[in-house]
Order: C-alpha cells, then structure tokens, then sequence
C-alpha cells in the first residue's frame, strides 16, 4: 500500500506580474484565508516556507501572526525552507546561499522557536551543485523542488540521494512531479503523477494541492475532493500531511534510494541571459558587502556595533532581490526597477559603511609632507594587479620626473593614462599594486630620484590588434605566440523572456561586429591598448584591448549601446585547438560540463580543457551565462525580448510601446588567456582581482601648503 502525501499549499511570488508590495497583500490575504480554513477543517495541515512571507504578517497584521503561530503550535501549520526567501539557485554567490539561510533561520528561531530541517524551494529555475553542501552546512539534510521538470531533466526517480560533487555531502531531495499550484480542479491523473517514478521499495510521496500562482492556498472544493478520492487509486490512500510527515516517513526506507551527483539543470535558459542590470547589481552588492564585513571585522567593537544594524538590512534587502523571478529577469517592467533600486540602496550602503571603516583608520595615519595615497585590500586574499587612480592634484599635469614611493622609498613605476573626464587639466595614473590581505599600503607622490625608472618585471606588454572585415582577428604579442580575436557576433533569437522548452539558442547568425581600423591609444612601460569601434545590428560597439607588463592575459573592456530586438549578443572565442570539456565556475567553486551546445548559468570564468592537453581560460564577472561546442566557447553578453514574456502569448505585430530587455549602454570587462598551462585557481584569482578591489584615498594632512597649479617646487 502506497501513501500520498497531499501538501495543501499557496505558492507566494512576491514579486513577478506584479510588485513586491503587491506580495505583501498576497502574503496577507493568503493566510488570513489560511487560518480561517484551518478553524472550519480540524484534519489537515497547510504549508508556508518563507520568513519574509511571516515577516510581513508579523508587522501589519500583528493579531493573525498570533492566529498563525497557534495552528503551528498545534501541528495544524508546516513550516518549510526556513530561508529569507526562495531564490535563484544559480546566481547568487556562496555567501549570499549561506546569507539566505542565516537571516531566515534567525527570523524563525527568534520570532517561532523552531527551524525547518527542509530545504525548500519549488520554483526556481535550477540548482547549483553547490546547493547539497550548503543545505548540510545548515542542519538541513532534506530538500523538495520542482525544476527541472521531468521533460528537461530525466531522473531515476522522483525521490534520490542528491550530491552536488564525488565526495560530497548529500540532501534526500523529492522533485514535484506534476506541479506545485492547481489552477484547474484537482484530478486523480494529477495524483497518479506522483505516484510514477517511485524507486522500488519506497511506498511514500508527496502530491502538492493548492490554487496559485498568485497565493491563494487550497479551496471547499478541493479539501472535499481529497475526502471523496482517498482510495480512488489502488493499491495508494490520499493522507493530509506534511513535508515534515513524509519525510519522517520516509526514513526507513532511506536505503532504497538512487543517487544523483552533480548540479541539477535547467528549466529557463533566458533566465540566465535577460535584464542584466539586476544580475549586476547583486552581483555587485554581494561584493562590496563583503568589503564591508571584513573592513567592519578590523574595525573597533563600537564601530562594527554601531554598523551592524545597516549591515544587516542591507543583506536582507540583497536576499530579497535574489529570488529567483527578481534575479531572473522574469518580471514586470516595473517590479525589476524597483528591484534595481533596492539594490543600489544595498550598494551604496555597503560603500559607505566600508568607505567609514577605512577612511577612520586611513586619516588617523601620521602626517607626512608629502601627498599619498593610502591602499586597503579587503578582499580577504592578496591583491597583486594593477590599478587606476585620479588623484587631485590642483589642475597640475603629471610630470615627467614625477614618481610614486613605497614605505621603503622605492620608486613605483607609474604609467599616466586617460582620464575619466575631458577637463583639461585631470589625469590618471596605472601603477602595479601589491597588497596583503587586509593589510594597508601608503604610496606618496614625489620627484623621481636619480637614475632611470625602475623596469617593470616579466614581458613587455607590447602586441599587435589585427581586424577583418568579417569582424575576426588576431592579438599579436611582441613575442609569443598569436591569439584568436573573441568575435562578437548577433543571433537571432525570438523565445519568451524564459525561453521555455529550449536547452540552447540556436537561431541563425544575423550579423557580426564591423569594426574601424585599430587606434593605438597606451603605450607605455605598463600596458598598450588598442581601440576599436564599429556597428553591429543595430548598436554601437565599442572595444578596449589591453596587455599588462608581465601579464599572461589580454583584458578586453567592451562597451555596447544596445538597441536590438528578438536578438542575443554572443562573444566566441576560439582558443586555437578543440575543446575536450570546460570548467565552469559555480557558486563557491566549480563543475566540470560538456561541450556539448547547452546553454549554462556562470559565475566569474570558465576554464578550457583542449583536446591537444592545454588550457586556455576566461574570466567574465559580468557574465552570467555561456554555451560551447567542439571549437568555440561562447558567451552571452545580451539578449533582448519583451518583459515578462510567456509562451504561448502571441506578440502583437508592433511593440514600440512596450518595454524591452537590456537596452541601452553596457559595459563588460573580461580577461582572456590564451592556450597555455592555465590554472582553475588562477582564474579565480582574477574574477576576485576585478570584483574586489582595494579602496585609496588621497591625502594631503600634514603637507606644509597646498601648491598653486604648475608650482615648480612641488612635489619635493
């Protein structure tokens, strides 16, 4: 005899088709509904995940709070998930996983006294292989989802061991077999579907009831079906319950469970690949948030009291805009403004409170006659690159004996680049850089001493940036030898902003970058760069090329005005042999994958294992999905499709009202590093290097005067 498992439920987007105050009301009246529905039926049970959802609940409407935590108290209510909210499960950093967890966990034990052992999450769009360590780390061995759905991912069964990597910890993870929301009436087809892919010698499953998308919870007509079929189905009883209930049910039967190992992917590519803004805004909040924990944890105790309550509203807000309609780019035009809104609050808070902890200790320095430059590295590892800096320098031009001074008096070699503005009298200065973790450095600005600048260590930085007029080329170092030009090229692409039911985008190529002749712009004892501007489609292009002295790499800075519609925006690169498999990175580490055409999530780089035994790789902090086949790595820098977009809505024939994906200007810098014995470790490296910078701050305390512009006398 089977047991069904029914799981009364009301899926809960906060934010979607609607904003996220629209979620609070939802919040609210999905379980004002859910209490009353509790009180008129004494056998069954309703399930909430969320702290968010009780959060909202706590604050304005304290007396059904009080209505909810007695149906708890009496079994009456399960409580699952325990995070923050249910987020993307591909994009959001390590940190941010584990944030997710940490800020809901302390919700729950504060305000219920309990935390659910069960991971959930029904609704994102895939998983990372990172996910079963961090589920463990977080006492929760047990996890329920729903994507990829059987038709995109085949399994062994609907219930299995799930481990993300050989070796690893692994979570009893149950996938939803039909849905977790009834939009029609319940049916017994809908019932049997849970009943499938059982492994042999398990007799426990759960099937999820419950009107959705937009809340709701179940309705009269569904609890009474459920009274009326229970033993519709032979050999199988329909029971009210829980997921607490089945998987305490399930314990015995443990052993007989398939294991599955590796990241678990995909439901919607175009998740990955649409409204970029607000992929970057958390990916740079969870970067300068980090700054400011361990800038904050070298602070006083008073300080990191009196910056913690903005530390911790700042997180929560980042972990709200991680779920994954939000982080996917999957909802209204106006819920991702806000969204992007909310996230540069975090962004600028975070630079604050890191910008206060550093400057407190950088201006309680000695004086020193000379300006300086104070360096922090709050990166948690070593910082050794190079930087860009626009110290003011009242109007003054630098000069040709001007240098930089390290603690011990050594010259640092200094190169004066573009700046940043078009006044006539600014400058910006390229210098290497060295900083341990933690640690501060002070440069300060003098005349060069006798002799001759010190020569920067390793190659020269000088190459050749060669076009043709199909938009490929090469990059010629001075000795060395040549590298295949990443080609930007346009595909067109008419999906739904989710691009449902496809693994890859494979529409024909409509154009590729024309390029102008190459302009050397920098050539100088640091780095040379070329640059390149042109069309393609519809947009302007354009590209910086750069090489570092003693750098193995090529840094490519492209900037793109993006005007295109139903097209996606790829940079190929050929490494110059095929490749055998990648290593992509992943939250907190990375998975090995196929060349094999899929269309992927990415997190910072890539590394490129070649059939003839090289690696090459690539380093994309700023890019958040990629494919590849036998020759070519391919990335997505930008793809453009109506908001909110689902399949099988047709289109109406103009559009020029409404908003589309990603327009606009675009940045991207990445570094690319030619076939070689490239390191997986070096390549994390720099996505650190490029993401965490040290912070400077110019001085000028305890200079005798500040000198009028062009003073011959200064600096001494």
């Amino acid at each position: 005899m089977r047991t069904v498992h029914i799981i009364f439920n009301a899926h809960i987007d906060p934010v979607w088709l609607w904003p996220w105050t629209a979620g609070v009301d939802e919040a609210l009246n999905t379980c004002y509904t859910m209490c009353n529905t509790l009180d008129r039926h004494p056998d069954i049970i309703f399930t909430r995940g969320e702290a968010w959802v009780y959060e909202q609940v706590r604050r304005h409407d304290p007396a059904l709070f009080k209505r909810i935590v007695k149906h708890i108290r009496a079994g009456r209510w399960s409580v699952v998930g325990g995070w923050w909210i249910q987020p993307d499960c591909n994009l959001p950093g390590i940190e941010n996983m584990h944030r997710q967890i940490e800020i809901g966990r302390a919700w729950f034990e504060k305000h219920l006294g309990l935390f659910p052992r069960i991971g959930y999450n029904v609704d994102s769009f895939g998983h990372t292989a990172a996910l079963p360590d961090v589920l463990r780390a977080h006492g929760q061995p047990n996890y329920v989802f729903m994507r990829p759905m059987a038709h995109e991912r085949e399994l062994p069964a609907n219930v299995f061991r799930w481990r993300g990597r050989p070796g690893g910890k692994s979570v009893t993870a149950f996938r939803i077999s039909a849905g977790y929301a009834t939009i029609f009436p319940p049916s017994l087809e809908w019932v049997e579907h849970s009943l499938a892919p059982l492994p042999n010698g398990v007799t426990h499953t759960m099937c999820f009831l419950g009107v959705g998308d937009h809340g709701g919870g179940p309705n009269e007509h569904m609890i009474q079906w459920v009274r009326d079929h229970r033993d519709a189905i032979p050999n199988a009883r329909l029971e009210f319950s829980s997921p607490e209930k089945y998987f305490r049910a399930l314990a015995p039967q443990l052993k007989h469970l398939p294991l599955v190992t590796g990241e678990l992917q995909m439901h919607a590519i175009g998740c990955y690949t649409g409204h970029r803004p607000v992929k970057l805004g958390v990916r740079r909040a969870e970067n300068h948030l980090a700054l400011a924990g361990r800038a904050l944890a070298a602070a006083t105790p008073a300080e990191r009291r009196a910056a913690q309550p903005a530390l911790d509203e700042a997180w929560r807000t980042l972990c709200f805009n991680s779920f994954h309609d939000t982080l996917g780019g999957s909802c209204t035009p106006s819920a991702a403004r806000a969204a992007d809104d909310q996230l540069a609050g975090v962004k600028a808070s975070a630079e604050t409170l890191v910008s206060e902890a550093f400057r407190r200790r950088a201006h309680a320095l000695p004086p020193d006659r000379r300006q300086r430059l104070v360096l922090a590295n709050y990166s948690g590892a070593r910082f050794r690159d190079f930087l860009e800096h626009e110290p003011w320098l009242e109007w003054t031009q630098w000069q040709a004996d001007w240098c930089l001074l390290d603690e011990r008096n050594r010259v640092v070699p200094v190169q004066v680049i573009e700046p940043e503005t078009l006044m006539p009298d600014t400058i910006r200065i390229l210098f290497p850089a060295d900083v341990a973790a933690g640690a501060f450095r002070t440069l300060r600005i003098a005349r060069r001493p006798a002799g001759d600048a010190p020569a920067p260590k390793g190659a020269a930085p000088d190459f050749a940036l060669l076009t043709a007029p199909n938009g490929s080329g090469t990059l010629q170092p001075a000795e060395g030898d040549v590298c295949a030009l990443p080609e930007l090229r346009l595909i067109e692409e008419k999906s739904d902003t989710w691009s449902h039911n496809l693994d890859r985008f494979g529409g024909p190529q409509l154009d590729h970058a024309h390029w102008s002749a190459p302009v050397h712009i920098e050539s100088g004892p640091l780095r040379h760069a070329w640059r390149i501007d042109g069309t393609i489609g519809q947009s302007r292009i354009c590209a910086d090329w750069r090489r570092y002295a003693g750098a193995d790499f090529y840094e490519l800075r492209l900037r793109v005005t993006w005007h295109e519609q139903h097209k996606l925006l790829r940079l190929s690169w050929s490494p110059g042999a095929d490749l055998a498999r990648r290593e992509d990175g992943i939250p907190g580490g990375s998975v090995p994958r196929a060349c094999d055409g899929r269309e992927l999530p990415l997190r910072d780089r890539s590394l490129l294992v070649l059939a003839d035994g090289e690696r090459a790789g690539v380093v994309a902090p700023e890019v958040f999905a990629l494919s590849g086949d036998a020759h070519d790595v391919h990335l997505t820098l930008l793809r453009s499709c109506p908001f909110a977009h689902h399949d099988p809505k047709i289109l109406p024939p103009k559009l020029e009202h409404y908003a589309w994906i990603d327009q606009g200007e675009h940045t991207f810098t990445l570094r690319f590093f030619p076939a070689g014995a490239v390191r997986a470790a070096e390549l994390d490296r720099h996505a650190l290097l490029l993401q965490q910078r040290p912070l400077i701050a110019d001085l000028t305390r305890g200079m005798p005067y500040r000198p009028y512009k062009d003073e011959a006398g200064w600096p001494a």
